[in-house]
């Protein structure tokens, strides 16, 4: 039985990023951890598609995300690079690079209102 196999040189399906970094990953999951030990967030999920990636942050087992941190695969402009969303789905900040974004945006805590 003969193997066809071929080599794909320089094709755009085969991005070098198909995820965070592992410096990305892992500067966000430090504010993970900070926000799940004040008990602010409570779960994460991670969404990947074939034009973004985002971390996915929950306060509660909600259907929704309070905030989305997304890596945009494809950005038409560098600063679009990375975002955070809110739950609705509007973009709070956009940035070029991870760390200046997670120290800008203010992660305030969410109280519930009786």
């Amino acid at each position: 039985m003969k193997s066809r196999l071929k080599l794909i040189v320089n094709n755009n399906f085969y991005r070098k990023e198909k995820f965070f970094v592992k410096k990305e990953l892992q500067s966000i999951l430090n504010l993970y951890a900070k926000k799940v030990s004040d008990g602010d967030w409570k779960d994460y999920g991670l969404s990947i598609n074939k034009r973004e990636i985002s971390f996915d942050v929950y306060q509660r087992a909600s259907e929704k995300p309070i905030y989305r941190i997304s890596k945009n695969l494809n950005p038409k402009n560098n600063k679009e690079k990375f975002h955070v969303l809110d739950g609705n789905g509007k973009v709070l900040k956009k940035s070029e690079s991870l760390d200046n974004l997670i120290s800008k945006v203010e992660w305030t805590k969410l109280r519930l209102v009786k």
